[in-house]
């Protein structure tokens, strides 16, 4: 490792907004943005913005994770109040807030489409797993949840048991190693923008990676300050672009805040 990636790692990871993202992701980012001849201080700017367009920019307030652990087990075994208590905590997260107003429509509407679901993949996670709830899967199901915080994945393997399910989470850089154990179901969730704001193909070798029966893609309907700006329109597009000629069956669903693409392969 170069003394200006070195420099880079410490600055970037020593910042409170990024200092629990997974270590490799930064030093993979650092190392291109210096790779393209840029000064030390541009190059950690730039760092920090593609991480900022990957996860950052969806993060709003404190994340109490010691405090929402202990309101979730003591719900646990109230189904309302646990609810209830998932609600308020995916509303820190602003790609779970968006999904709020549809929450049960989002999930009802997709598992009737599906068969039984016994094993389920959420890559690049956030704070998706509190809506397991919501999900009718079965008490055997096993879900496995991937983000590139490693506190929130910490707290998320913690929350999975309280939903009565087995399964891990941890981190992942998914754009270079992206997980690919077998399941019935792979969530990825206005994910790809994202991935595809660092490394362009990024969507298309996640989408050949993930080892699933079915995958659930989704494209956020509107951008993060409320507007359309033809999204919809784009995204559809951009999903026919990723899997032409690979002989997928895709249903396409609109919700008021989200595109989704459920495929069978």
């Amino acid at each position: 490792m170069t003394d200006d990636l070195s420099q880079l790692l410490n600055a970037v990871l020593g910042s409170a907004k990024y200092r629990w993202v997974q270590p490799g992701l930064v030093e993979r980012i650092g190392a291109a943005e210096l790779g393209k001849g840029r000064k030390l201080k541009e190059a950690i700017k730039a760092t920090k913005n593609k991480l900022h367009q990957i996860g950052g920019a969806y993060f709003s307030g404190v994340h109490e994770y010691e405090k929402w652990y202990d309101t979730l087990r003591n719900s646990a075994n109230e189904p309302a109040q646990l609810k209830a208590a998932c609600r308020e905590i995916m509303a820190a997260h602003t790609s779970t807030q968006e999904r709020l107003p549809i929450l049960e429509e989002f999930y009802a509407t997709i598992f009737a489409r599906l068969p039984e679901i016994q094993s389920v993949l959420d890559i690049a996670c956030g704070l998706n797993p509190l809506a397991i709830p919501w999900m009718p899967l079965p008490k055997d199901a096993s879900y496995y949840a991937y983000d590139i915080y490693q506190d929130m994945v910490a707290f998320i393997a913690e929350v999975i048991p309280l939903f009565g399910l087995d399964g891990k989470a941890d981190t992942c850089d998914v754009i270079t190693s992206p997980p690919n154990q077998q399941v019935d179901l792979a969530l990825i969730l206005k994910t790809i923008p994202c991935l595809e704001q660092v490394d362009k193909q990024a969507g298309e070798r996640l989408l050949d990676a993930v080892n699933a029966r079915y995958v659930v893609v989704s494209f956020p309907a509107k951008s993060l300050g409320g507007r359309e700006k033809g999204m919809v329109k784009n995204y559809v597009e951009r999903f026919k672009e990723l899997v032409e000629g690979k002989g997928w069956e895709a249903e396409k669903l609109e919700f008021e805040t989200e595109l989704v693409f459920i495929v069978g392969r």
